[in-house]
């Protein structure tokens, strides 16, 4: 039988993944992003998971609503990513720090 508890290590994990991902690799955009989205993720875990447990479906409601924050978000942040690449050449975080166009 699985548990609420299971659910919840493997949000754990998964969030303690993304947050060593964001710490360990600082320079790869991309990546940053893809940590920022398994984030949201796990946070969606826990959603689901305490919503079955409660049976109310307002944790997977609001679920929805953060997918759909979610979509816009890596569809925005993809698309400032190709013009930076574009302009800069290079996705290296370090490289993008002079405001100048």
């Amino acid at each position: 039988m699985i548990t609420v508890t299971h659910y919840l290590v493997v949000a754990a994990i998964l969030f303690a993944i993304s947050v060593a991902g964001m710490f360990l690799n600082r320079k790869n955009m991309l990546l940053l992003l893809m940590c920022i989205e398994l984030m949201l993720l796990a946070v969606n875990l826990n959603f689901v998971a305490f919503s079955q447990y409660l049976n109310d479906m307002g944790g997977q409601i609001f679920v929805f609503f953060i997918l759909t924050v979610a979509a816009a978000e890596a569809a925005i942040g993809l698309a400032i990513l190709v013009t930076l690449f574009r302009n800069r050449k290079t996705i290296n975080v370090q490289n993008l720090d002079s405001l100048k166009g």
